[in-house]
């Protein structure tokens, strides 16, 4: 099956199948696109037009490479025109029927030798291969929407694909400039499998009235790096399309967090399925168009606190760590007078040492004047003891993750604040009201959970409890406002919006390598490239440390009873051996030792 791949026919031009033509013809391949309208293949024609005339203009190929690229396109409408093709690609809609029909008639059209590639992200490829006469040459060729961007190329072989045919798409991938990996066959392969559930959890966070669908795109997007939020993304995939993936997910998994979320199919039979209908989460100017624009859920501009908040000038930190030096930095340089305490002198002066550094660092890189540095220095009052937060309006804690600890601190802060002073906790998966009623005005208690560093990320979660008061919850997003960071307010459950939905994509990820599905390096790789994570789940796991990692799986899987959320074996395993991460120089991957 040594084939050279040099004539492809694209079965199947929207969006998808244009665009991998557009890869294969500016790569030099003769591409014979058909579609059975042929309205499609005029329009996939001009899609190729406009889109190379962009290319020139922004001096990415010439106008002799565009013209030459142009001319090795010819749209059918009849799959009789892939008879001299030596591969082919369908990319039809998303359904056993279909596809199997065209695998039918390309049996009786094409070579023997020529190799069939689906682009299905959700179905079976063996369940497709067997209704060829020839399927050792069928195998998966997942691209990634939008192809000419897009570095990712899954290549997915059944037990039945013949190793040459996946070497020879493998080449041809990277002969196109993009990074194939190479997996089984099983719906949604690595980076759909990974990012389907996180989609899908979203959506059921959403149907739950947990948080507004602004808030939980922004929390995914500031808080985790994501180029865009998870329902956001549900809108431009498709609803139906989501639902679609995941009810293949489902069927072949039985795990609940696969299940499709009901107000996908509800959106999906209403026709709201997203950017290509005008409406879905989100409402658009235009079907296809991409503008959001206002609706009856979209939150009134200063409306999104009830309650008139208390006034602060003075704030008080709990903690002599990373997260408490960051917190104490941040306000102070937002113009509060800062009392940040510690358990004794020495380590308040030297959290606050800390801080001197980071602003050092922020005059070295012109991010910060040196007159402001020292403004925000002489802003901040080291204290060995909490009674030093006496008179201040807002105390925070940044201490250990442990809940019997913040109760006695905050049993202690009861006794040192004033009354009416905001008492705020950290917490990033401990229940605030555990810790509101360890104190006697559980009213005056709310979760401001910073991100890490809290200087450069601007996501605050602004966790209500059932007693936190009114002006208490307005007082912790007006802060938020002063201090320049996006807060998302969400209810008091384990995770709140980005550890709920992040941790359960890092530990589907572990029980892919425990299944010996992929490796950490395609993973990683499917993620980046294929999801636009900014780092993949085995490098973002060993950065958190695989111990908090399993803290929090641990807190997710009690709170909400799901077998799904169990913490994967692998991970357990690898705390139990101390490899946490790269605190330790060993977690999944191996690191220098400083």
């Amino acid at each position: 099956m040594d084939i050279p791949l040099s004539t492809i026919a694209v079965v199947g031009l929207g969006t998808m199948g244009t665009g991998i033509a557009e890869v294969l013809v500016l790569a030099g391949r003769e591409v014979v696109g058909i579609d059975v309208s042929e309205a499609a293949g005029h329009q996939a024609a001009d899609s190729l037009a406009a889109s190379t005339a962009r290319a020139v203009a922004r001096g990415r190929i010439t106008e002799r490479e565009r013209a030459d690229a142009l001319a090795r396109f010819r749209a059918f409408h009849d799959l009789g025109a892939a008879a001299g093709a030596e591969l082919v690609i369908e990319v039809v809609p998303e359904t056993y029927e279909i596809k199997q029909q065209v695998f039918r008639e390309l049996d009786a059209v094409v070579s023997p030798t020529a190799i069939l590639a689906t682009g299905t992200n959700a179905l079976s490829v063996t369940r497709l291969a067997a209704e060829s006469r020839h399927p050792e040459r069928v195998l998966g060729l997942h691209f990634f929407n939008p192809a000419p961007a897009m570095k990712l190329v899954e290549v997915v072989s059944s037990v039945l694909t013949a190793p040459l045919a996946v070497e020879a798409v493998t080449a041809l991938a990277r002969e196109l400039g993009k990074e194939p990996v190479a997996v089984g066959d099983r719906p949604g392969f690595v980076a759909d499998g990974l990012l389907f559930g996180y989609l899908n959890q979203a959506a059921a966070m959403y149907e739950a009235h947990y948080a507004s669908r602004e808030d939980i795109d922004a929390a995914m997007r500031l808080g985790c790096g994501l180029p865009m939020g998870p329902l956001a993304l549900l809108d431009l995939i498709g609803i139906d399309t989501a639902r679609t993936v995941l009810e293949a997910m489902y069927t072949a998994s039985h795990d609940r967090l696969h299940a499709p979320a009901p107000i996908l199919g509800q959106l999906s039979e209403a026709g709201l399925t997203g950017r290509k209908a005008g409406r879905g989460f989100y409402t658009y100017a235009a079907p296809g168009g991409q503008d959001v624009v206002p609706d009856a859920l979209t939150p009134v501009a200063g409306g999104a606190a009830a309650g008139t908040g208390r006034p602060v000038s003075s704030v008080g930190v709990a903690g002599s760590g990373t997260m408490a030096s960051g917190i104490a930095e941040v306000f102070a340089k937002a113009g509060f007078a800062v009392v940040l305490a510690a358990r004794g002198q020495e380590k308040a002066d030297l959290a606050k040492g800390r801080i001197a550094k980071s602003l050092e660092r922020s005059v070295s890189r012109g991010r910060l004047t040196a007159g402001a540095r020292d403004e925000t220095l002489a802003r901040i009052t080291p204290a060995g003891s909490l009674d030093a937060f006496a008179e201040v309006d807002l105390a925070v804690e940044a201490v250990a993750e442990d809940l019997e600890v913040k109760r006695q601190l905050f049993a202690a802060l009861d006794k040192v604040c004033r009354p009416g002073a905001v008492l705020a906790t950290t917490t990033s998966s401990l229940p605030v009201i555990a810790v509101a009623r360890a104190t006697s005005r559980p009213q005056d208690v709310v979760g401001m959970h910073f991100f890490n560093p809290a200087p450069a990320m601007k996501l605050v979660e602004v966790v209500r409890t059932v007693l936190t008061s009114d002006d208490a919850h307005a007082t912790v997003r007006a802060l938020c406002a002063a201090v320049r960071k996006h807060p998302v307010d969400c209810g008091d459950r384990a995770g709140f919006i980005v550890n709920a939905l992040l941790f359960p994509y890092l530990n589907n990820a572990v029980k892919m390598v425990e299944e010996h599905y992929a490796s950490l390096d395609d993973i990683d790789a499917a993620m980046k490239l294929g999801g636009g994570y900014p780092m993949g789940p085995f490098e973002l796991l060993d950065v958190v440390g695989l111990d908090v990692s399993l803290a929090i799986e641990k807190v997710l899987h009690r709170e909400f009873r799901d077998p799904g959320l169990a913490p994967a074996p692998l991970l357990e395993h690898l705390v139990a051996a101390g490899c946490l991460g790269r605190k330790t120089g060993r977690g999944f991957r191996e690191y220098a030792r400083r």
